[in-house]
C-alpha cells in the first residue's frame, strides 16, 4: 500500500508531528520526500561541477524506489544507480527515464531488456562479453562502466586482469557493440575516515584509470566515492581527488550518516524515514509480572503494559530488546520509552514505568508510537546500537507489511 499526505513546506529544523489522518494504516513508514531534496541538494553543493549518482538499489534502501528516485532527479541528482537490472526495468516501467546504471550481475541477467531500457551496465569480467554478444543480437551499442576491484574483494576486475579486458572492451568498441562510459570502484574503509586503506585504494584506482588510457578508452566518468568518502572528502585520509569527476551517494540521500561519530545534523541531512505504528493495548499488571518469550524482564513493581503492534516480521530486529520508542499520549506528554522483553514476530512491549495509565483519560490506547525518526524521536542509529548492525540494515530491512506513506511529493511542497 502507498498512500501520498500532503504536508506544509518544512523549515530548516524539521520538526515530526504524527501522522493521525482517518484511515492511516496500522503501521507506516512515513518517507519525506522533501528530507530526500534537501539532502540531494546539499550534496551537490558538497561535489560541484561533479555527476551525482543517487543510488536506489533495494527499493531505495527501502524508502521505496520509483519516489526517491523522482525526489532526487528533481533536486539535481544527474543519474540513478541499482544493483540490479529488474530494479533498474522498474524505474523504467514507472516512466522515469533518467541515466541509470546497474552493476550486479548474474548468469541469469536479462541483458537484452537492459539495453532495450537504456540502462548502462556495469562490468567487469565475463560479464562484458554477455553484454557484447548481446548488443549484437538486440542490434544496439551498449553503455557500460569498467569496475575495478581497488581492494575491497567484491565484484570488480582485478589489476592483474584489467589489461585483457580493457583489450576486449577497445574491440568491442572498435565492432560499435560497447562504448565505455565509465570506469568506478568501491571504498572498503571510507566510513572509518583515519584508516589509510582509502588512500591505497585511489592510488590502485588511479593505476586503473592509466591503463584504460593506454588501452586507447576514452571514459567521461570516473567514479569511487560512496556516502563517507562524499561527505569526509578533504578530512583524515580522503583527499578531494577521491571525488572523481562523479560520485555515487546512497545513504546520504536518505538523510543517515554513515560515520559513527557523527550525526545526520553534522552534514546538514535530514532523516528521511519514521517509522510509526499506534499503541494497540494497554494493561495494568502486578510487580513480577513476566514479558514476552523467555521471561527475561518482570517488572519490578505494579506498572502498565503497553502493547506495540510491530515485530520482526516487520523488520524489527528481534535482538534489538533495549531500544527505544517515543509514544505521543492524547492525555499526556510525548515520552521516550525503552522496549522490554524479547520482540517476537508481530509485537513488543514497553513498560509505561508507573500503574493507572490504562485510564482512558491519559490517550495511551491507540497513540501514535514511532520506533526511529527525525526531531526528538530515536534515531535510525539508536536502533542500529541496539540491534548491533549499521543503520543501512535498519531502514532496508522494514518489510512490505508496513506501509509507506510518502509526504512531499509534489515539488511544490519543496524547499528551495
Amino acid at each position: 500500500m502507498t498512500l501520498y499526505v500532503q504536508e506544509k513546506r518544512m523549515s530548516a529544523t524539521p520538526s515530526f508531528t504524527p501522522v493521525l489522518a482517518p484511515g492511516a494504516p496500522e503501521r507506516m513508514a512515513v518517507i519525506d520526500l522533501n528530507a530526500v531534496r534537501h539532502n540531494v541538494r546539499h550534496l551537490k553543493t558538497e561535489i560541484g561541477e561533479r555527476t551525482l549518482i543517487a543510488v536506489v538499489k533495494a527499493d531505495a534502501y527501502g524508502h521505496g524506489a520509483i519516489e526517491v528516485g523522482r525526489a532526487a532527479l528533481e533536486a539535481g541528482a544527474d543519474m540513478l544507480g541499482v544493483a540490479h537490472i529488474r530494479e533498474g526495468l522498474s524505474l523504467r516501467r514507472a516512466g522515469i527515464d533518467a541515466p541509470l546504471l546497474a552493476w550486479m550481475h548474474t548468469l541469469n541477467s536479462d541483458f537484452s531488456r537492459a539495453l532495450t531500457g537504456n540502462i548502462e551496465l556495469g562490468v567487469s569480467g565475463w560479464d562484458l562479453d554477455a553484454v557484447a554478444e548481446t548488443a549484437q543480437k538486440v542490434g544496439t551499442r551498449a553503455v557500460v562502466h569498467i569496475k575495478v576491484d581497488t581492494g575491497l574483494g567484491r565484484n570488480g576486475c582485478t589489476l592483474a586482469d584489467l589489461p585483457a579486458l580493457l583489450h576486449r572492451a577497445r574491440e568491442y568498441e572498435e565492432q560499435n557493440l560497447v562504448t565505455v562510459r565509465g570506469v568506478f570502484t568501491h571504498l572498503a574503509v571510507a566510513d572509518e575516515p583515519a584508516r589509510t586503506e582509502t588512500l591505497t585504494q585511489l592510488e590502485a584506482f588511479n593505476a586503473a584509470v592509466n591503463h584504460v588510457r593506454q588501452a586507447g578508452l576514452n571514459p567521461e566518468l570516473f567514479h569511487i566515492a560512496n556516502t563517507p568518502g562524499t561527505l569526509m572528502h578533504g578530512q583524515e585520509a580522503i583527499p578531494e581527488e577521491l571525488l572523481g569527476n562523479a560520485v555515487r551517494v546512497g545513504l546520504g540521500v536518505y538523510g543517515l550518516s554513515p560515520i559513527s561519530s557523527h550525526d545526520p545534523e553534522d552534514f546538514e541531512l535530514q532523516p528521511v524515514m519514521t517509522f510509526q505504528t499506534f499503541i494497540n493495548s494497554v494493561k495494568e499488571v502486578p510487580a513480577g509480572q513476566g514479558v514476552s518469550y523467555g521471561l527475561s524482564y518482570r517488572t519490578e513493581t505494579p506498572t502498565t503494559l503497553a502493547l506495540v503492534p510491530v515485530g520482526y516480521a516487520d523488520g524489527v530486529p528481534r535482538v534489538a530488546s533495549n531500544a527505544s520508542v517515543r509514544i505521543y499520549p492524547a492525555g499526556a506528554q510525548a515520552q521516550t520509552y525503552q522496549v522490554v522483553g524479547r520482540i517476537a514476530m508481530d509485537q513488543m512491549v514497553i513498560d509505561l514505568g508507573k500503574p493507572g495509565l490504562s485510564d482512558p483519560e491519559f490517550g495511551y490506547l491507540g497513540a501514535p508510537v514511532v520506533l526511529f525518526g527525525n526531531g526528538e524521536n530515536p534515531s535510525v542509529t539508536e536502533w542500529a546500537e541496539a540491534a548491533g548492525t549499521i543503520n543501512y540494515e535498519i531502514v532496508t530491512r522494514i518489510s512490505s507489511r508496513v506501509d509507506r506513506v510518502f509526504i512531499g511529493e509534489s515539488t511544490s511542497t519543496s524547499e528551495s
